[in-house]
């Protein structure tokens, strides 16, 4: 996706070899050109239209073309870059950017404000224009595609300050969704914190993370949302992150998150298997000390 605001990023480490999907994966080739992180899906489809990919020497004239093991793809001569191990990075989104790498208003953008030294990223999800709080973001198509499913389930937490007042009573009648305006929204937690003067402060938890979707609830409650900080996205939470600021998850934590199978797909289960590891030398020298 292209960025009215580029910075220049580290550059992608290169290797002459095919291109390397998931086994038993082909990748329509706009997609393993991003997984490599080279370029958005969108610029792919263009650069193949310019006649800048070569499949197995051939040139590519569609991006309807999916790619294995086996092919090697080649951009403007050169070998595609190897993805890089997904990783996941906690990210204070402050008010006033656009999730997006490029806005047609010209607004300025969450990934013009990044570190430069960030390698190029996408964001699990998306804020709005005027919320704040917890992004996550990945170098890896696959692990934020995984994210984002609503089969994940996970928990997204949402701190909500509101010009009026709402009842808890009003709150709990979301417990098993509600429909706005012909759309139908999934179930909702929402607790009634504080108020302070005219405004009621609230917490809401939500599974889909639809467009807009906790404005909209609670103006069908009769209340204006005027901040909405995003405070967890299932384990992962905002904490102590200072606005603006971005630190990278472990590993080995993100590992666990996701689980064996998740893991090991994406190339993450190395250091859970080592910290097994670790834990039963740690047992078996424990018993050994025993007397």
């Amino acid at each position: 996706m292209p960025n009215n605001h580029a910075r220049k990023r580290p550059t992608p480490k290169v290797r002459n070899s095919p291109v390397s999907p998931a086994p038993g994966e082909p990748l329509r080739i706009a997609k393993a050109m991003a997984r490599a992180g080279l370029c958005s899906r969108r610029e792919a489809e263009r650069w193949i239209g310019e006649g800048r990919v070569r499949v197995n020497g051939k040139l590519l004239t569609t991006p309807a073309f999916e790619v294995g093991g086996g092919d090697t793809v080649l951009v403007d001569g050169k070998p595609l870059p190897v993805a890089d191990t997904a990783q996941l990075w906690r990210y204070y989104k402050p008010k006033g950017l656009v999730t997006t790498h490029s806005d047609p208003q010209g607004r300025p953008t969450v990934f013009s404000a990044l570190p430069p030294e960030l390698p190029r990223v996408i964001s699990v999800g998306r804020l709005d224009f005027n919320s704040e709080g917890l992004l996550l973001l990945t170098n890896s198509g696959a692990l934020a595609r995984h994210l984002e499913l609503p089969s994940t389930g996970w928990l997204r937490r949402y701190r909500v300050r509101a010009h009026g007042r709402v009842s808890q009573a009003q709150l709990d009648s979301l417990r098993d969704g509600v429909e706005i305006e012909g759309v139908r929204y999934g179930p909702i937690e929402g607790t009634l914190d504080s108020v302070q003067g005219a405004n009621t402060w609230l917490t809401i938890g939500l599974r889909e993370g639809r467009n807009r979707e906790v404005r909209r609830i609670l103006t069908s409650l009769g209340v204006d949302v005027n901040r909405l900080i995003r405070t967890s996205y299932g384990p992962f939470q905002l904490l102590e992150l200072k606005l603006g600021a971005v630190e990278p998850v472990k590993r080995r934590v993100l590992a666990e998150q996701l689980g064996v199978k998740i893991a090991a797909e994406l190339g993450l289960d190395a250091p859970v298997e080592a910290e097994r590891v670790r834990r039963k030398e740690r047992a078996k020298t424990g018993r050994a000390k025993q007397p």
